[in-house]
């Protein structure tokens, strides 16, 4: 009889695929095949012609591109020389994930169905394309896709004799089991924070730990919004970047949080554990420290702040005693209850630890060994460099809006990464964050004859910043800024120093302040007022265009 192995393969973005690529892994253990989970770029693509079975789930992101974590695969993909026969042994099927309000709704998923299908594969199904504009957002293509997935697969193959499909109603084992080391275990206690130099250039699984500065306000005490400038030394880091580049910033969950949910769980921050795979294979997480502690596993590690998943519910169910909190967890994991946990979870963006408190007897109730794999870990998160090596060598700058808004909970929802930095106060003693740069997608001309027009309202000037310091070390003219803002006197980043190179002859600037006068005007206002001298710059001197938001 063939062998039952399955490869499950995801691209993600903002971890929805990565979820959805977890779940078919368990179903697939339910059906007692041999199953991996990996990310595309994780996976050996050259390997991919000796599989049988893949499935592929990935997202969509901007402007029908893949994510970050399937980048090179599709390079590879993609190649010309590719052998059209190669992967002609391959029963494949793939599930997208995408919003159909953009114009290229799940164009990776169709796009890598066509091209696996043009090197030889044999598609199960028809691509699936899960919607997040759906009432019940993308399972409600993902639940009965996946049904007909499963009927195909189990008649190429089938279950061994003797074994069933282990009942929903059993929890399958975790990922990892946690041991737990005695109290006096004496192997000295290492930092178990960023390694200060890292070998290569800082990355994802190697960031550095840069220097706070300076955390600078720029926005008016009595403006509603705290928008910062905060300056980090990458001295040594070996990182190098251009305007339009991206810092990715790894955030910390804040104390009372941690101490909470450590309470809620009935947890000492201070024990000390190793994690070991369950199954041969499974690699361990690359984040985490071996040992490490409670406190900087649910400190650095766990996402205790996001909106918890339609799966965060099913495992919870399984540890539950009380028989009114099993019966609501179930509702929440299945099909039929999904509108209601949308309005429970997503609607007033409550948090994993907010909704443990909801659940207080399951809660105490959580074996540590299910941590990993009921809560997912903190991501990193992207900001445009808002400056210039040229102009601040050794230098990052990003302009920061601290994320606070109301929704219908009593407590205001705040932002994981913007809380934290904007807490850290480099005047009170060194302050490091881990971080690393990516290429972004803004590339700005190498012509220095190119003139450029920039719209970039509110913390949307970022990049620009960047692009202007980068121009005007190099003596180029050219800059045009669109700017917008509420008010000038409230919420004008950076005001001084756009004003001096306005002076200085280095820039064009356009300011539309929307709050400062009856009506109210916008950077479009602004645009079409001055549409000689923009159709001028666009006709005959070839300009750039470039918007953020």
């Amino acid at each position: 009889m063939a062998e039952r192995k399955l490869l499950v393969l995801f691209g993600s973005q903002t971890g929805t695929a990565q979820d959805v690529a977890e779940r078919i892994g368990r179903e697939a253990k339910r059906r007692h095949f041999q199953c991996r989970v990996e990310a595309l770029d994780s996976c050996d693509v050259a390997n991919l012609i000796n599989e049988l079975l893949v499935v592929f789930v990935c997202a969509t992101t901007g402007q029908g591109d893949p994510p970050d974590n399937m980048k090179m695969f599709w390079r590879f993909l993609f190649r010309k020389n590719l052998p059209p026969s190669s992967l002609c042994q391959l029963d494949y099927a793939v599930l997208g994930l995408g919003d159909s309000s953009y114009p290229k709704f799940n164009f990776v998923a169709k796009k890598l169905h066509k091209r696996v299908l043009q090197l030889g594969g044999n598609p199960l199904l028809p691509v699936g394309l899960g919607d997040d504009q759906h009432d019940l957002g993308p399972d409600a293509v993902v639940d009965p896709w996946l049904l007909a997935l499963w009927d195909k697969i189990l008649a190429l193959y089938p279950l061994p004799p003797g074994l069933e499909i282990i009942s929903p109603d059993v929890c399958l084992p975790p990922k990892y089991t946690l041991h737990y080391l005695a109290e006096d275990s004496s192997s000295e206690e290492k930092d178990l924070g960023v390694p200060a130099a890292p070998r290569a250039v800082p990355s994802e699984l190697h960031p550095f730990a840069a220097r706070m500065v300076s955390n600078r306000r720029l926005t008016a005490e009595s403006h509603f919004q705290d928008v910062r400038l905060i300056e980090f030394d990458v001295t040594g880091s070996g990182i190098t970047f251009s305007a339009g580049d991206v810092v990715m910033i790894q955030p910390q969950n804040c104390p009372e949080d941690v101490q909470q949910f450590c309470q809620l769980l009935r947890l000492d921050p201070d024990r000390r554990f190793v994690l070991k795979p369950t199954e041969p294979g499974t690699s361990l997480p690359a984040l985490l420290p071996q040992p490490c502690t409670i406190q900087h596993l649910v400190t650095h590690y766990l996402d205790i702040s996001c909106v918890p998943r339609r799966s965060f519910f099913e495992l919870l169910s399984y540890f539950s005693t009380n028989e009114l909190e099993r019966e609501k967890l179930q509702e929440f994991s299945s099909a039929q209850g999904q509108e209601e946990l949308f309005s429970y979870c997503n609607r007033p963006r409550r948090t994993t630890l907010e909704a443990l408190w909801d659940f207080p007897h399951t809660t105490c109730a959580i074996p540590p060994e299910y941590l990993l794999d009921l809560i997912p870990r903190i991501r990193p998160r992207a900001f445009s460099i808002a400056s210039s090596m040229l102009a601040h060598p050794d230098r990052i700058q990003i302009l920061m809006a601290v994320v606070r808004y109301k929704t219908r909970l009593s407590k205001p929802r705040r932002g994981l990464c913007s809380t934290w930095l904007a807490s850290l106060n480099p005047e009170k003693g060194d302050v490091q964050v881990p971080l690393w740069v990516k290429k972004g997608g803004l590339k700005f001309p190498a012509d220095p004859d190119t003139p450029v027009i920039m719209i970039g309202p509110g913390t949307g000037v970022a990049p620009f910043r960047a692009a202007i310091q980068e121009r005007v070390a190099q003596g180029w003219r050219g800059n045009c800024l669109f700017f917008g803002c509420r008010q000038k006197t409230k919420d004008f980043y950076c005001q001084a120093e756009w004003e001096e190179l306005v002076t200085k002859g280095f820039l064009t600037l356009f300011t539309a302040f929307s709050r400062d006068q009856e009506e109210k005007v916008y950077v479009q206002h602004r645009i079409q007022e001055n549409r000689r001298l923009v159709w001028e710059l666009l006709s005959s001197r070839s300009a750039h265009v470039y918007l953020a938001g």
